[in-house]
């Protein structure tokens, strides 16, 4: 529209012209601060995990890491951040401030000949109202630009959460030149030689781990504080990559598989810091990692590993049952309770490997019993992480 009055005036191919090169300028520059804005995400949030994991190892941390070297990292990563944070400092105002102004500045310079030579004033008017007009337009542009990179940027954080939601019960499709060897049926999960060691530290968690697991096998992983036990964990899971090595499920890697069919694969209940009772029913925390919306034969199934693992006298006391609000706003579950609670949502995804981490301890020797004897009936291949 501001283009159309603009042709309409004093300087009409001029200031055309003149738009375009502006629009397009804006183009570029959201580009690139798209890109910056991407960067300094990833360093904001780098530093909130790396934050998050050292409060939850600090105890481990202090014992095993000289004083003097406690915060060399987090000096490196804010160093990081205040790089990128300048860097994005200098792009979004060159977009929201100083193309539009720009524009104004040399749209009405375009204007002096026609002030010399005395050109009508109606031309005069119609051209003024153009540039004011286009000002609006471009500011409103590089806005619109600047908040679709935030949703952009925004998306890629919340889409795993989206992606997970919508999953299925039914493995996906392998794709069809995906390699077709297997190793012999009885070997389910096969880690081969990993090796991981954290950003943070100069030596390795894990040194050369290899391990076999047949279906039907019980594996009790047992070690001190900080011995790498749950790192070992969260790489069979899929949550971390390895340093080297390799680990494959029913003879196929991640890759392969990919990341929703990793998760239908390998199953866990990570440490209670690692894990979470959402403010929603606890039907919905039940199953929010099989299928949501729930069929009824959801929640058959969810109701009937519920009370194999002793949590019908909980059922029961709540007046809504499965349908009962939990979490910080709702009814409040017992340590023991939630760690029942995490170890259900596990079972109920149905997978080839079982992962429980730190999860028996919680739990009085009635209830251990109970909650052992559901695990080993219904987990295929089972691995418990837990201190000696």
């Amino acid at each position: 529209m501001a283009a159309g009055v603009l042709w309409f005036g004093v300087a009409g191919g001029a200031h055309v012209a003149l738009l375009a090169a502006f629009t397009a300028a804006a183009g570029v520059v959201a580009a690139v601060s798209y890109a910056r804005h991407r960067r300094w995400s990833a360093a904001r949030l780098g530093m909130t995990h790396d934050l998050v994991e050292r409060v939850a190892g600090h105890r481990t941390r202090l014992a095993q890491e000289a004083p003097q070297r406690w915060h060399e990292e987090e000096d490196r990563s804010l160093d990081a951040y205040m790089v990128q944070s300048s860097a994005l400092d200098r792009w979004s105002p060159v977009l929201l401030v100083a193309l539009p102004r720009g524009w104004m500045a040399i749209a009405v310079a375009v204007l002096a000949p026609a002030f010399v030579t005395g050109t009508s004033t109606d031309q005069l008017a119609i051209s003024f109202g153009g540039i004011l007009l286009a000002s609006l337009a471009l500011r409103r542009f590089a806005d619109g630009l600047s908040q679709l990179a935030g949703a952009a940027i925004a998306w890629q954080q919340a889409r795993p959460l989206f992606e997970a939601a919508a999953q299925r019960p039914s493995a996906p499709a392998i794709a069809d030149d995906a390699p077709t060897s297997r190793l012999p049926a009885a070997a389910v999960l096969d880690v081969r030689d990993v090796n991981f060691r954290y950003p943070s530290r100069a030596e390795a968690v894990l040194h050369g781990c290899t391990l076999r697991a047949a279906e039907g096998d019980r594996l009790l992983l047992q070690g001190r504080s900080g011995g790498g036990k749950s790192t070992l964990a969260s790489i069979i899971a899929g949550l971390r990559a390895p340093s080297s090595g390799l680990v494959l499920v029913e003879g196929l890697d991640r890759r392969t598989v990919g990341a929703h069919g990793w998760r239908r694969r390998v199953v866990a209940a990570p440490q209670f810091h690692e894990n979470h009772v959402f403010c929603e029913t606890f039907a919905f925390n039940l199953l929010m990692g099989r299928r949501w919306p729930a069929t009824d034969a959801d929640f058959r199934d969810a109701e009937e590993i519920a009370q194999e693992l002793g949590l019908g006298d909980l059922l029961a006391r709540m007046p809504a049952g499965l349908l009962q609000m939990v979490g910080e706003g709702g009814w409040q579950l017992s340590h023991g309770e939630r760690s029942r609670l995490y170890m259900a949502r596990a079972l109920l995804q149905g997978g080839e490997v079982m992962i429980l981490d730190e999860s028996f301890a919680a739990l009085d020797p009635e209830n251990l019993r109970e909650t052992l004897e559901c695990v080993f009936r219904r987990a295929s291949t089972l691995m418990v992480i837990a201190h000696p």
